[in-house]
């Protein structure tokens, strides 16, 4: 039984060791095991060791059946484990993000005035960015009042739009 709990304690140290040296397994055997694709990962060893070892105390300890009973359980709940940890980090891998905004994106968009734009300088305005409120200097042929609803027209800097005010 003893042997049993050390790999388990074993496994939740690869485990810490994942956290630190993420990566590192898949480095160094990437062109002799590419065609694992992470199935010697530390998370995947880390799960197999811990459930085998804990699985085998628990089988060991808990019944009278001997030790080839506990390492067959051992062996079965550790590649349930390492084959369940193996599915999970390919699904959380292959999650992508939304692409960040880019200044282009601004342009269509609908907007109020904050500060009042005259004829021939800049006011503020306030718009929203992929559902973030963005406040921008801006623009306009023509003088644009305070609270008025504008469009953006185009994008002059990261931090400066064109703008025309929108008629109801």
């Amino acid at each position: 039984m003893a042997w049993f709990l050390g790999l388990g304690i074993g496994g939740i140290a690869v485990l810490a060791l994942a956290l630190i040296f993420d990566g590192l397994l898949e480095g160094l055997f990437g062109g002799v095991l590419g065609g694992l694709d992470g199935l010697l990962s530390l998370p995947v060893i880390a799960g197999f060791l811990s459930m085998f070892g804990f699985a085998g105390a628990i089988v060991s300890g808990g019944t009278g059946l001997g030790a080839a009973a506990a390492v067959g359980v051992g062996l079965a709940a550790g590649t349930a484990a390492g084959a369940a940890t193996w599915r999970l980090s390919r699904a959380l891998m292959r999650d992508r993000t939304d692409s960040a905004p880019r200044r282009e994106d601004l342009v269509g968009t609908a907007g109020s005035v904050v500060t009042a734009i005259p004829a021939d300088g800049y006011g503020e305005v306030l718009v929203r960015l992929a559902g973030h409120p963005v406040k921008l200097a801006a623009r306009s042929a023509a003088p644009v009042a305070r609270g008025a609803e504008i469009w953006v027209e185009a994008s002059l800097t990261s931090t400066s739009v064109a703008v025309r005010p929108v008629e109801r």
